[in-house]
């Protein structure tokens, strides 16, 4: 039974594809280059937002417009993050039961720190002791790299054997073995249940609350 819950941000507690794959085809757009589906854009997504773009631009980094490019994007998804963005169904309802039960909960993703703080304030400001986004820059590595999530233990005050990361995709899976870490995966999010069921996490759960029988 675990006493700390870390959490993936997209995919895992809110559906932020729309508002992803809009920004991603307004910098399309912009450079007048071919334009991405959501389906596709959802693919692309997890391994932080730089390698997004990476994937959205033709000859990607070797592109000349490539950090202007990344740079609208930044800006633009800053300003609509939370256009079409919202919880899944079930998940404010987990949050709240595990807060009951005193659970220490913290969120760790690869999308920009600014806006993980962002949609923290909006969602999340009374459920989460610890929040960390991707910020290399400071010198801390983004998933699957451990660094964020030793991070969230430390201030958590927890270790590997009572904590639990969940989330929606192999990136997660990676980190959490990378931390040591179980790792429980949700069906809701943006991966397929075939590729779900082939990283053998602890467990699949298809509802925010069967988490609960974990903690």
């Amino acid at each position: 039974m675990y006493q700390a819950v870390i959490f993936d941000l997209d995919g895992t507690l809110l559906n932020t594809i729309d508002d992803l794959a809009n920004a991603v085809r307004f910098v399309q757009r912009k450079f007048g280059w071919p334009e991405d589906s959501t389906e596709v854009v959802q693919q692309h997504v997890g391994n932080g937002i730089r390698n997004l773009i990476i994937r959205s631009t033709p000859e990607g980094e070797e592109n000349p417009l490539f950090e202007d490019a990344f740079l609208s994007f930044k800006e633009y998804y800053q300003q609509h993050c939370e256009d079409q963005t919202d919880l899944y169904p079930g998940i404010r309802e987990l949050l709240e039961a595990l807060k009951r039960k005193n659970i220490k909960l913290a969120i760790v993703s690869n999308k920009a720190h600014p806006a993980v703080l962002k949609l923290y304030d909006t969602y999340f400001k009374d459920y989460m002791d610890v929040v960390y986004g991707e910020n290399e820059d400071a010198g801390i590595q983004k998933k699957p790299a451990p660094d964020m999530v030793k991070l969230a233990m430390e201030r958590l005050g927890v270790v590997p054997s009572e904590t639990v990361y969940v989330g929606d995709s192999d990136v997660d899976k990676a980190t959490a073995d990378n931390s040591g870490l179980d790792c429980i995966l949700c069906e809701w999010g943006f991966r397929e249940l075939p590729l779900l069921k082939s990283l053998k996490p602890k467990a699949i759960i298809a509802e925010p609350l069967e988490l609960m029988k974990f903690v």
